[in-house]
């Protein structure tokens, strides 16, 4: 079982920026591509971006394109995302997810992903 935990929410004003981490219990965390997905209240949960086992292949919601940025550290078993120019539709929970995948492949769907961490909420206010 592998277990995820997600840091770094809070509360900040548009235009600021904020960078999430998941740290993951994962033995063998470079087996695993790692994705970023949000859920706003009373919607459902969106892809926001993922990376690949090795880091090389990156995938972003129109969304985040731009203004997100997903990255990895295989060494300290993390995968970040790093957040620029807020908007209060940015405002949601967001989830860190592993999918057990073939190498290269950056999976988009939720139902790709094997593990998924409990979220932390992340409100930009206007």
């Amino acid at each position: 079982q592998v277990q995820l935990v997600e840091l770094g929410g809070g509360l900040v004003q548009a235009g600021s920026s904020l960078r999430l981490s998941c740290a993951t219990s994962a033995r063998t965390f470079g087996s695993f591509a790692m994705g970023w997905f949000r859920q706003a209240p009373g919607k459902e949960r969106e892809f926001v971006a993922a990376i690949s086992r090795s880091g090389g292949d990156t995938v972003y919601a129109d969304s985040a394109k731009g203004r997100f940025t997903i990255s990895r550290d295989n060494a300290r078993n993390t995968v970040f995302l790093q957040m620029y120019n807020l908007k209060p539709e940015d405002t949601a929970v967001y989830y860190c997810a592993a999918a057990l995948i073939g190498s290269g492949y950056v999976p988009r769907r939720d139902d790709e992903y094997d593990y998924w961490g409990p979220g932390t909420q992340v409100t930009v206010s206007s």
